[in-house]
């Protein structure tokens, strides 16, 4: 498994932007599917996005389709969400995972990532 530690959620206003880091100091993540995935109080953890490891293709639940967008920095090793227009919806604990399954097929489930990172708070003030 891959220790993995997010950063960056914070309380920002609706339509407000935040930024999420993930990143590993004993693994190479270019050697990973990323992803992030979201839990909100009282409701099961579900997908936000993954990108495979060329950095090359990312899929985003519709939710969030057209406002956040996921990058990696493999010379970093690091991984971003890049969070936009967010909405009081999107308040939830948001966790990196980590997959050493192949590209393809796109799979969204969590139990296809096998690290995840403690977590980090999103909160969305309307």
């Amino acid at each position: 498994q891959v220790q993995l530690v997010e950063s960056g959620g914070g309380l920002v206003q609706a339509g407000g932007s935040l930024r999420l880091s993930c990143g590993a100091s004993r693994a190479n993540l270019s050697r990973y599917v990323m992803a992030w995935f979201r839990q909100a109080p009282g409701k099961e953890r579900e997908f936000v996005s993954r990108i495979r490891r060329s950095g090359s293709l990312t899929y985003y639940t519709d939710s969030v389709q057209g406002r956040f967008t996921m990058s990696r920095d493999n010379s970093t090793n690091t991984v971003y969400l890049q969070m936009n227009n967010l909405k009081p919806e999107d308040t939830a604990v948001y966790y990196c995972a980590a997959s050493d399954g192949p590209d393809y097929p796109i799979v969204t489930t969590r139990a296809a990532f096998g690290s995840w990172g403690q977590g980090t708070q999103v909160t969305v003030s309307s």
